[in-house]
């Protein structure tokens, strides 16, 4: 008997767009055994010690639409797969990401639920849930949970995995404005954009920024030089080789002065306003610790400020204050600072914390001891004491900097060759010339941080992300959106002969193309990777590529259910057909009616100026096209098909066959492209399959603004002695007998594999045929049905290429049900593995057979190798 327990069996991440949402989430399967018969208001105290613990659900609107609807749904009672949802969501929240969307569902299996969540971070999301499913079940069964342990633990796998803010700033930006980012690397290594239109990101360093550029901003001695002879006004100061000579130094510049390492970064090692030999010696030793070299300078009156130039133009500016304690007559200053200084909530050590704690570094003890104290002295009370001349840079003075110190910084960052720099200037006031005040510039810094401007402890927060995203991608007339020609692929049958043929179409008009399918992975017509690469992984390698102009992708049902898709949108976004869909009775989607939600992603992501193409032919693909945010073009066999006739009579586009050619219309104005009978892949159009997979991709190429002259030498020549799409109807003929190869592997495959037959008189029919990928038994027996009822023999075989849950003796046994109800097979012959049944058809092949052998659905080479053998032909090598 089951438990009344919460039990988390699967997860699925899925990190694209999916049947739920265009985001990436994790689907759960949950089974909450005996609960299912305990919703919430049924258990004692749950409500209140759940709202006790998680005050903040009042914000969950839930399906009632109001702010408290989740825990109106609570009170009147709801189901643990529900409240599981709702917890996870709040935990990430609490975490400091934002919840986003959520949903659970039933299965059909009772007690079984989906429960899906927004997936900021895989890692972050899955332990949330985790953690989600202890304290609900600790509420249930009232027992304690310790919910700020939970939280402070998924803040540091947030702070551990998850973007810091100033590369989310970027990501955020290129995400409002249509541009696609993947992560790189567990970093903040970003590229934003797809293929050779991708630009690449790390924090606030672009791939613009330039490697000399860089080089130069840490040698603050050579940085000042090129500024200085730029005529950008920089303190003098020298680099020095000793505490001596640093004294000397000194001395010759005048008092007070600036010690600091001359390849520092973040203020560590720097002195300010020293004014005696044992500061500067002092400060000399600990600024060599921290770089390579000492500089000494012109201490420079005024406050430190930070601008951000991007592309040439300032966009924030920052202002720092100095950082001081009053007196209490009872506290040390080391207590002081932590009571009037640390205490202050925007401080803190992570990102998300505008302002640094104060601490008692070698900079502040050396301020202490010019004031006669330290770190253990207790000033008198009233006493102002200062810590650190120069606090935090994080006060926004962005509006009140004056044109001339703003075309300062820019020549800055131009002379030192930067595309996104921090420009460190000191000036008593930012509105004035620097030449009024003795202001200068002091340092220009590659990948300057962003915090300050995003999070300013005081002032106006600055739209930094963007600044630099348009700077990446410049907006205006053309405007630059990082995306290549995506074309995503799905359906039940003839992805890959359309996906191929789609994508040697894109390769005649020029662009570097790349293709996953289920024949591989593909650079153009080369091959880089074999087997079954319709997936995430291998789409992802593709939109990585710098050098891939276009994209195609098969997408078949699993891996949308399983992985979604790989690309956020589309430009063209094709379905093939549904007819009876592969994986029913899989991932809980057990009718054709769900299936269609999960097939209808691949239209949901089209562009609003993309095109979806949708086969005019099945009803539930037709009803689609109201969900394309962009244009349709329906393709068919006939004119008058309903949906197209309805299309063309709204002036719209449809491709489709007409006195045995292929005709492209735009309304009632028709364009003949082809005769169908040129075009090799359709046998002079004699099947009829490959002839809709041809419409397809023809309906495609036009979609994708290839020239119908291009089109037309695409198809004519696509697949010319057999070798584009191997084992998709590859016909061989010898001494009067003909051979088929064909992956068909589901019943509606059959019956068009079956009606093509047709067209190819035989004597004797004779099929090779295994079980393949896990079915429902109707399907099985559906299968066996239509081979029954066309073959007079049949060759039951094992496929050890796939992985199935139910034996093979099981699967043909479901196989046989279906051929004894077939009215034509006269015999039904056990043969083992597939090479073994087919050496032994192929022996038997007299004149006048029709021999069809069904390959691998992992690959089609051994079979088309065993055909080659049979015709005395050499077998194809891989």
């Amino acid at each position: 008997m089951k438990k009344k327990d919460i039990e988390i069996f699967d997860v699925m991440s899925l990190r694209g767009p999916n049947m739920w949402t265009y985001r990436p989430v994790l689907e759960a399967w949950v089974d909450i055994g005996e609960l299912e018969d305990f919703p919430s208001n049924k258990i004692p105290g749950f409500y209140e010690r759940l709202s006790a613990w998680l005050p903040s659900l009042i914000e969950h609107r839930c399906s009632i639409g109001e702010r408290g609807g989740f825990l109106q749904r609570l009170k009147e009672g709801t189901w643990p797969g529900h409240i599981l949802e709702h917890v996870t969501l709040e935990l990430q929240n609490l975490a400091g990401m934002p919840g986003g969307f959520g949903k659970a569902r039933e299965t059909p299996i009772r007690g079984v639920y989906k429960v899906i969540v927004r997936a900021w971070h895989e890692d972050v999301t899955r332990a949330a849930l985790f953690a989600a499913r202890d304290l609900v079940m600790a509420a249930i069964e009232d027992r304690p949970y310790d919910v700020q342990e939970t939280v402070e633990h998924l803040r540091r796998l947030v702070d551990k995995h998850c973007l810091g803010p100033s590369t989310a700033c970027i990501v955020d930006a290129a995400d409002d404005r249509g541009i696609p980012a993947l992560r790189l690397s567990e970093g903040n290594l970003v590229q934003l954009g797809y293929g050779s239109r991708q630009r690449r990101i790390w924090t606030a360093e672009t791939d613009r920024t330039a490697a000399i550029a860089e080089s130069i901003s840490r040698d603050k001695d050579l940085t000042k030089s090129l500024l200085e002879s730029c005529g950008v006004p920089v303190p003098e100061g020298r680099m020095v080789e000793s505490a001596a000579d640093a004294w000397d130094a000194a001395e010759d510049i005048g008092l007070p002065v600036v010690v600091k390492p001359y390849d520092g970064n973040h203020g560590r090692g720097v002195f300010t306003n020293l004014t005696t030999r044992e500061e500067v010696e002092t400060a000399y030793g600990v600024a060599i610790d921290e770089g390579s070299g000492v500089i000494v300078e012109r201490f420079v009156l005024g406050n430190e400020h930070r601008l951000l130039v991007v592309g040439g133009r300032l966009v924030a500016a920052a202002m720092g204050e100095t950082a001081s304690v009053s007196g209490d007559g009872k506290s040390t200053i080391e207590e002081l600072i932590e009571s009037q200084i640390n205490s202050d909530p925007r401080r803190g050590s992570t990102e998300d914390h505008p302002l640094n704690k104060v601490r008692l570094d070698s900079a502040a003890r050396l301020e202490l001891k010019r004031q006669g104290l330290d770190a253990l002295s207790v000033p008198p009370e009233g006493k102002h004491v200062l810590i650190q001349r120069n606090g935090n840079v994080a006060f926004d003075v962005t509006d009140r900097v004056h044109p001339s110190v703003a075309a300062h910084a820019s020549l800055a960052a131009r002379v030192v060759g930067l595309d996104i720099a921090g420009v460190d200037l000191v000036a008593q006031d930012i509105s004035r010339p620097l030449a009024e005040q003795r202001g200068a510039l002091v340092e220009v810094n590659a990948g300057p941080g962003l915090l300050m401007h995003l999070k300013p402890s005081n002032g106006e927060a600055r739209p930094v992300g963007r600044a630099i995203v348009d700077h990446l991608f410049p907006a205006g007339e053309g405007d630059d959106n990082g995306r290549i020609p995506v074309v995503g692929i799905t359906g039940t049958n003839g992805k890959t002969v359309v996906a191929k043929l789609v994508a040697r179409l894109l390769q005649l008009s020029g662009k570097h193309t790349g293709l996953a399918c289920s024949d591989g992975l593909y650079l153009d017509r080369r091959r880089v990777q074999g087997g079954d690469r319709a997936n995430w992984d291998a789409a992802h390698r593709i939109l990585m590529n710098r050098a891939v102009d276009a994209a195609v992708f098969e997408n078949d049902s699993g891996a949308i259910l399983s992985e979604g898709l790989a690309y956020d949108r589309c430009q063209v976004g094709v379905v093939t057909n549904i007819d009876v869909p592969d994986h029913l009775g899989q991932y809980y989607v057990e009718e054709v009616e769900k299936m269609y939600n999960v097939l209808r992603t691949q239209v949901d992501v089209v562009l609003d100026g993309g095109v979806a193409v949708l086969n005019a032919r099945d009803p539930l693909v037709v009803e689609m096209a109201e969900l394309c945010d962009g244009d349709v073009i329906f393709f068919g066999l006939s004119a008058d098909l309903p949906a197209i006739a309805a299309h063309r009579a709204a002036g719209r586009r449809a491709v489709y066959l007409r006195d045995g050619k292929v005709v492209l219309a735009t309304g009632s104005r028709e364009t003949p492209l082809a005769d169908v009978a040129a075009i090799p892949l359709t046998y002079a159009g004699r099947v009829a399959f490959q002839v809709e997979n041809v419409l397809a991709a023809v309906a495609t190429g036009w979609a994708l603004g290839i020239s119908n002259d291009l089109i037309r030498a695409g198809v004519v020549t696509f697949d010319v002695g057999q070798v584009d799409v191997p084992g998709r109807f590859t016909l061989f003929e010898r001494n009067g007998a003909t051979v088929v190869i064909d992956d068909a592997h589901n019943a509606p495959a059959l019956e068009a594999l079956v009606a093509s037959l047709d067209r190819f008189p035989s004597e004797r029919r004779v099929v090779v045929y295994g079980a393949g990928a896990q079915r429902r038994d109707e399907d099985m027996v559906k299968q066996g049905k239509v081979l029954g009822a066309a073959f007079d023999r049949v060759f039951l075989c094992e496929d050890r290429s796939v992985e199935r849950a139910l034996p093979d003796a099981e699967a043909r046994a479901l196989l046989k049900q279906g051929l004894y109800e077939g009215r034509r097979v006269t015999k039904i012959i056990d043969e083992g593995t597939r090479r073994q049944a087919i050496e032994a058809a192929l022996a038997q092949v007299v004149a006048g057979d029709l021999l069809v052998l069904q390959c691998d659905e992992a690959t089609t080479l051994p079979t088309i190798d065993q055909v080659h053998q049979w015709m005395g032909q050499p077998g194809r090598r891989a």
